[in-house]
């Protein structure tokens, strides 16, 4: 019979081996790392551009952005093979050990995939785009990394590697995106950036509904603890990616239209 607790807060030390793993024995030195980075990109890394002009990065962004997609394209195939036998929902759970170490060893690289994209903010302080560094931003890398260390560590569910899944292909077109962003002559073919939100927007009702779906209908149903987690922190993403999109595209075409119409006018 299984034990309450599985329900509430999942499968604690349940595969023991995650431990010898770097990072992975205790949450502090990933606490640290967290906050080294909240307080580098909020305070440290500005004070010390405040008098310094920008660094351009031109060659370092191409190889990050570069090197970003390839690691997201390689986690959305090592993720479709692990969502692919268990279907949309995944209403079995395959728990034999080797199964297993493989959906680990997934989650690992993942993990690592969010330490990574701690980068982008540290480049855009770098580069004094200070005004890109959101609570948005800031909060959706922070959580990010935190969470899939929770889940690797506590909760390693088969039901998780959708998320991955969907997250991965996301990436792979906003980091094509930037990447040729970088190049100031694609510039004027860079029209879809817009549509890049709305993939976040969709992507993040689909988790829920994955989540809830896995809740009600799978034998692995993930605990009280990791469902409550995706479910408040998506919902929050799709209100504050929706918001963006709507300040960034909808409000100034309003005005445009207006503006147009005003002219016309007279």
């Amino acid at each position: 019979m299984d034990s309450p607790l599985k329900y509430i807060v999942g499968f604690p030390a349940k595969h023991a081996y995650v431990d010898d793993w770097f990072l992975m024995s205790s949450p502090i030195p990933v606490i640290l790392i967290w906050i080294s980075y909240l307080l580098f990109v909020l305070k440290v890394g500005p004070a010390y551009m405040k008098n310094r002009e920008a660094f351009k990065l031109f060659n370092l962004l191409k190889v990050y952005n570069l090197f970003q997609v390839a690691f997201s394209l390689v986690q959305f195939l090592m993720a479709w093979e692990l969502v692919k036998p268990a279907g949309y929902i995944g209403i079995t759970c395959d728990e034999d050990e080797q199964s297993q170490r493989r959906l680990n060893r997934f989650i690992y690289i993942y993990f690592w995939a969010k330490f990574s994209e701690l980068a982008d903010t540290v480049l855009f302080v770098l580069r004094k785009k200070q005004n890109q560094v959101s609570f948005l931003h800031v909060y959706h890398h922070s959580i990010t990394l935190l969470a899939t260390w929770y889940t690797l560590k506590i909760e390693p569910v088969q039901a998780t590697a959708f998320l991955a899944y969907i997250n991965s292909f996301v990436h792979v077109v906003m980091y094509a995106y930037y990447g040729l962003s970088a190049f100031p002559a694609l510039t004027k073919y860079l029209w879809w950036k817009r549509y890049i939100t709305a993939m976040q927007v969709f992507q993040f009702v689909c988790v829920i509904i994955h989540a809830v779906g896995n809740y009600i209908y799978s034998d692995c149903a993930p605990s009280y603890i990791l469902l409550f987690t995706i479910i408040i922190n998506e919902a929050l993403f799709i209100y504050l990616f929706g918001e963006f999109f709507v300040r960034s595209y909808i409000t100034p075409k309003r005005k445009a239209d207006k503006a147009e119409n005003a002219v016309k006018a007279d």
